[in-house]
């Protein structure tokens, strides 16, 4: 998935759970990104949802091979207590070459309970 990463998710303030999806997701290792939701969390990635730990894991491995590219940390904000909107920068091999994407998470008892990423 990522080449090479700006790692200053946490720096800029976001939960510790997020920058540990990150890092996971960038280090092509599903398992442990997968360990980041709740059981019960949805996904919604390029208008498909992905409910539960099953769907997830079969996103995150199709989400890992299918490009390659690099991911810059643009934003993080606070929406309230349990909602945070990253904004990362890729550029790589999927249509388009570069796009920032919007990362919408909610978290839940420290885990991602929904994660929404958007143009």
């Amino acid at each position: 998935m990522s080449d090479m990463t700006d790692r200053s998710d946490t720096e800029r303030g976001a939960p510790e759970i997020i920058g540990r999806y990150f890092e996971a997701h960038d280090q092509r290792d599903s398992n442990a990104a997968l360990a980041a939701f709740a059981p019960d969390a949805t996904v919604v990635d390029d208008g498909h949802e992905y409910a539960g730990a099953d769907r997830i894991r079969h996103w995150l491995a199709e989400a890992s091979t299918e490009f390659t590219y690099t991911r810059t940390l643009l934003d993080a904000q606070a929406i309230d207590s349990n909602t945070w909107l990253i904004t990362n920068h890729l550029e790589g091999n999927f249509p388009g070459g570069i796009v920032d994407l919007r990362y919408r998470f909610v978290l839940k008892d420290d885990l991602i309970a929904e994660l929404v990423i958007a143009p």
